[in-house]
């Protein structure tokens, strides 16, 4: 079995677009997708739109959540979105799961199984971002029993092996390349290049394995509908996969 993992589209429709062109062009036995698929300045109603109609496993990003709270209660991002959405996307969004079960083989989450900002596969320190250590792994992994763990949120692309063998696999963003957070201290997360990620896992030989791909596309008008929308930290993201 073939399955593509996308997360983190942000209504970046052209970006998303793109990548299920090249996973036709790969051949996939399904898709699933992370979260986190429509905050931010772009096209989230045509994302919602485009996304409602597939026939995939979808679940709750944490930006998924927030769109459920009154709107004096979100951020720019997701108060953007809210107000481009109808009652009818806004349903949708409220019957996603932040974790599911999808098969007796395979956990998808969007953070961790137990909370869906925690990093999975990174570790945030004070001075830096770094990738998780072995122990840090396994003890998020907790008494998770599935053999291959997909989790996003982070938007790096980034495949490990935990201790006991479980294979855990961030696809990284298909649509927003370079962010900044302030929990739990401030960092900024740079992929260094404005094109597209998935992943594509298949069982080989008995055992999990992970392909991380990156897709080219028109960021250029991304960049540039986030410049109209007045997000320049967007733009310049979208751009380059940087911050500055």
């Amino acid at each position: 079995m073939r399955i593509a993992i996308i997360s983190d589209i942000h209504g970046n429709l052209p970006a998303l677009e793109a990548v299920i062109k090249d996973i036709d062009r790969r051949g996939v036995d399904a898709i699933v997708n992370l979260g986190d698929s429509l905050s931010g300045p772009l096209l989230p109603l045509e994302s919602a739109q485009f996304l409602m109609a597939q026939d995939w496993v979808h679940l709750a990003g944490n930006h998924e959540r927030h769109l459920t709270l009154s709107p004096g209660h979100m951020g720019p991002s997701d108060e953007f979105t809210y107000a481009q959405l109808t009652a009818k996307e806004l349903e949708w969004i409220a019957s996603l799961k932040p974790c599911l079960r999808y098969s007796s083989e395979i956990l998808l989450c969007h953070g961790t199984p137990n909370n869906d900002i925690e990093y999975f596969l990174e570790t945030v320190e004070p001075n830096r971002l770094r990738a998780a250590t072995l122990s840090e792994l396994d003890e998020r992994l907790g008494l998770v029993d599935a053999e291959l763990i997909a989790c996003g949120h982070t938007h790096i692309p980034r495949s490990m092996r935990a201790s006991t063998g479980q294979l855990v696999v961030n696809p990284g963003s298909v649509g927003l390349t370079a962010y900044d957070d302030t929990r739990p201290y401030p960092h900024i997360v740079e992929t260094g290049s404005p094109d597209a990620r998935y992943a594509i896992v298949e069982r080989l030989a008995g055992k999990w394995v992970s392909n991380l791909i990156s897709v080219s596309y028109c960021h250029q008008a991304m960049a540039k509908l986030a410049l109209m929308r007045q997000r320049q930290d967007w733009a310049c993201a979208l751009s380059s996969g940087y911050m500055a």
